[in-house]
Formats: C-alpha cells, structure tokens, sequence
C-alpha cells in the first residue's frame, strides 16, 4: 500500500524536496492554529472578534493570489516556491510576537500572502513532477502537509504546557525550518517544467462554469472544514470540552493525522476505486465526524470525531488540485490559481463565518454547519466530471 511512496517520493530527490516544502508549511499552521487560543486570550477576544482577526490572512491570499500564477510563468515555480515559503517563515516567526492586535492582524495579513504564493508554486511543482517522471504523489505531498500540521499541533501542545513563550517558540520553528528550505532549495530549482501552454497564452481570472464549477463548489467544502478545524478545533477543545491545556491541541493532531493517512494511500486508492468516489465517501466520513463531535464533547471521543473528520477531507484537496491542473484551454498554473482563490477563501474566510455563527448560537451549532456542507459536497461529488 505504501511502495508508492518510498519509491516515488523517497526515491526521488525532487519529490522529496518539493515535499519538504509541503511539510514546512503544514508545521508552521499546525503550531500557529494550536496557539489561537492563547492569542484569544491576550487580546481578551470573544469569538466574533477573533473571527474578525482571522480574517487578515485570507485578505492577504486574496490579494496575492492572482499575482502567483503570473510569478509562476514569469520567474518559475520552483523561484516562486522557495521565495513563498522564505517569506513564509519570516512572517510566522513574527506572529506570534505582535505587541498589539493591530500588529497581528498585519502579521497574519504577511502570513496570507506568503501561503497563496508557495501554495501555488509547490503544487505547480508536483504537477510538473509528475509529468516528467510519469509517478502519482500529488497525494503524498498534500500527506506530507498534514503530517507536518499533526507534528506542529502536537508540539505546541506540549511545548504550550510546559509554559515556553510562544513568541520565543515559534520564532524557532521558523529558523528550523529555514535550514530545512537550504537543504532542499538545490533540488526544488533542478524540477524540469514539461507543462507546455494550451492555446490559452494569458493568465485571465473567468468564473468556472459547468465541471469546473462543480470542483470548486466541492472545494469550498472540502477547505471550509479543513480551515476549521485547523482554526476552531484547539478553541472547540478549551471552550467547549474543556480539556487542560496539554490536550488542546490533539484534537487537531488527530484530525491531521488520519489526514495524513488518507493522503499517504491516496495516490494508490485514487486510481483504484476513482476520484468521485472518494470524494462521495469522504464526504460521508466528514459529517459522521462532525457529529461525535458535536454529541460527544468528551476528550477522546471529540479526538475521535475530529479523526474521522481527517481521514473524510484527506482526498479531496489532491483530486481537486490535480484536476484543476489539467482544466482544458487555460494557461499553465491558471486551473490552479483559480481553484487555489476559491479553496484559500474557503479555508480562510470560513473560521471567520464560524467565529460569526458561534457568537449569534454557539460553537456546537457553528460545527453543524460543516455538517450541512458536507451534505452538499456529498452531492456534488456524484455530479461532477473531473478532467
């Protein structure tokens, strides 16, 4: 089941590093989303208000993102990769040293911009990849982020509850990981681009129609819960079952962990069952989850639940990444910058959404409307016709 991955992406020098990328960026979110409520509380923020601050990093990916397609074409994707996840570092190294909220929300703005760009850029990699060695692990590196969000998660939690200094900590992660970016950067610039342009030439933003916009429909879904449960689920773990500080973040571990799973067999099981029905039964596993923990609030069984939550969202980022890379008629990297606008709002404006709906009700009812979401991607994954 795992041959696949030691040999496609251990095996080769250039999957792993673009891999490593992937991982980086999962560390840095999983520690900064372990670390939300402790920003809640020095800032003394109800939930309105820090879905409010949220909202900072998807305005900063909505601002870069129609610029990376462009950087993609003009100075490469492996340039626009490294450069992302070196801004990247800088900018969460920063986070979670604001002295003020008016400094984390630009903090998080910087951090926004920095994920649009490598988001882009490293996917754009994995697809040229892929093409130039014939292999699947566009699943496999989407795995490698979730590992890195389950380590991050994990990791804070226990540094978090020893009591070292956030600020301090995660300003080390950032330079860990910078030497992490200098061992893989020589490999990530030796990715040959074999994606030859379509008939299309520019880079123009149109609004999806017919399959194409049933795959964002479905990916707006499928990142909406993942932005909230890298968001919510440390807060749902304090607020609501209230765990003590050392479990807090394993709700996310748990959930980034059979992510991770999904997306390590998902470049075997895609191909075998078919990408509609993953999706389908993705979407099935993610409302069951969403349910144990909405009626069970206890530590293990909301672990559980945000497990099953995991494994159901693991495959649906890959399949629909790799399909929008290969929309008919666009220029290289546009299927992706578009499906990437709709997928980083998603995952960045619905926390805020959430944040909104827990203040009218509560945060129970705000995670019921994950579930509805899921209803609505389970539909549409029966409809859709993925290229």
């Amino acid at each position: 089941m795992f041959s696949h991955i030691t040999k496609d992406f251990f095996g080769n020098k250039q999957s792993f590093s673009i891999g490593l990328i992937f991982i980086s960026v999962g560390l840095l979110f999983g520690n900064w989303a372990t670390f939300i409520p402790f920003v809640k509380t020095k800032f003394d923020l109800d939930d309105a208000q820090l879905g409010l601050l949220l909202l900072s990093l998807p305005f900063g990916a909505l601002t870069m993102n129609p610029v990376a397609a462009t950087l993609v074409r003009r100075i490469g994707m492996q340039k626009t990769s490294v450069y992302g996840i070196g801004f990247m570092l800088l900018a969460f190294s920063l986070l979670l040293n604001a002295p003020t909220v008016y400094f984390q929300s630009f903090f998080l703005f910087l951090c926004g911009c920095g994920i649009s760009i490598t988001n882009v850029g490293m996917n754009t990699c994995v697809g040229a990849i892929e093409h130039h060695f014939d292999i699947k692990i566009m699943s496999t590196c989407h795995g490698m982020f979730s590992l890195g969000l389950m380590f991050g998660s994990i990791c804070s939690s226990l540094f978090g509850g020893m009591g070292l200094l956030p600020g301090l900590y995660m300003s080390i992660v950032g330079g860990l990981l910078f030497l992490v970016l200098l061992f893989a950067q020589k490999n990530i610039f030796l990715i040959k681009d074999e994606i030859h342009e379509t008939t299309a030439e520019k880079s123009k933003f149109s609004f999806p129609k017919g399959s194409f916009l049933l795959m964002i429909i479905i990916g707006l879904c499928v990142n909406i819960t993942e932005g909230t449960m890298a968001d919510w689920s440390a807060v749902f773990m304090r607020d609501v079952v209230k765990t003590s500080t050392y479990f807090e973040g394993w709700g996310m571990a748990g959930y980034s962990l059979f992510m991770a799973l999904g997306r390590l067999i998902g470049d075997k099981i895609i191909p075998r069952y078919g990408a509609n029905k993953i999706l389908f039964y993705g979407g099935l596993l993610t409302i069951l989850g969403i349910i144990v923990v909405i009626s069970l609030p206890y530590t293990f069984s909301a672990i559980v639940g945000f497990a099953l939550v995991g494994a159901g969202v693991s495959c649906g980022a890959p399949i629909l990444y790799a399909s929008a890379s290969r929309v008919p008629n666009m220029a290289k990297g546009s299927g992706l910058a578009i499906m990437n606008t709709f997928a980083m709002g998603g995952f960045l404006f619905g926390p805020v959404l959430i944040g909104f709906i827990s203040k009218a009700t509560t945060l129970s009812i705000a995670f019921g409307f994950i579930a509805t979401l899921g209803i609505v991607w389970v539909i549409q994954s029966k409809r859709v016709r993925l290229f």
